[in-house]
């Protein structure tokens, strides 16, 4: 069975709809999302309504639990406080993102469950217990196999940290997604997996960054232009 997984769409309209256009090619038999689906972009309604009516499983993210419980960021800064001034930042989008998506859609990130198990492998955005945190793509295999054990499934599947990878350690393969948009590894192209057994595949998809970029810029968000900056680069750019 051919399994496709994308996570992290952060309403990025051209990115998604290039990777859908991708996915009519391969033609996967499941498709499944990650999670982080509105918030960081200028069309988060549009991205919630396109997942819910394409009927994929999914889970949540963190930036999707924000707009229903802020005070989850809050608890994430207050224990790092190295990153408070990004936090705050991010929390500024709270408001303009709930006021676009409206109260239905919310209950509908609302009720995503927070894990995706089926035969062969478990989705998480994050980690299971910690929609926050995660190994990074250069983590341990000795941290990967601590976080991701508990979980009881040969082959684990995350996003969140917008850099794909694959690791194969003794007992299970830890795989991550990658981002659809917002690439953190120097590739600003959209990122998705195709599985198919063992096989693991990340596909990468051009689309018109220019123009998402400057559709963000002009949306009024808080701190667009700063957004819009790392979806040009493909990778974080610390705010100014």
């Amino acid at each position: 069975m051919r399994v496709a997984i994308l996570s992290d769409l952060h309403g990025n309209r051209r990115a998604f709809e290039a990777v859908l256009d991708d996915l009519q090619q391969v033609a996967p038999d499941v498709i499944l999302h990650g999670g982080d689906l509105a918030a960081g972009g200028a069309h988060p309604a549009d991205i919630i309504d396109q997942v819910r009516s394409l009927g994929w499983p999914g889970v949540r993210g963190n930036t999707d639990e924000m707009l229903w419980s802020p005070e989850s960021l809050a608890e994430y800064a207050a224990a790092n406080p190295k990153i408070e001034r990004l936090l705050a930042m991010v929390q500024e989008t709270i408001p303009p993102t709930l006021a676009s998506i409206g109260e239905e859609r919310l209950r509908w990130l609302e009720g995503l469950p927070a894990m995706h198990s089926q035969e062969g492998f478990s989705l998480v955005h994050a980690s299971p217990n910690d929609l926050w945190r995660a190994p990074m793509a250069n983590a341990s295999d000795e941290e990967l196999q601590t976080t991701y054990a508990s979980l009881g499934a040969p082959i684990v599947v995350y996003g969140h940290i917008h850099c794909p990878y694959v690791r194969r350690l003794d007992r299970m393969t830890v795989v991550n997604t990658g981002s659809v948009s917002q690439s953190y590894d120097g590739d600003r192209r959209a990122s998705y997996l195709l599985m198919d057994g063992e096989s693991m595949a990340i596909r990468r998809v051009d689309y018109d960054v220019e123009s998402e970029a400057r559709e963000l810029s002009r949306s009024g968000l808080p701190h667009a232009g700063w957004m819009a900056r790392i979806l040009l680069a493909g990778k974080y750019c610390p705010p100014e």
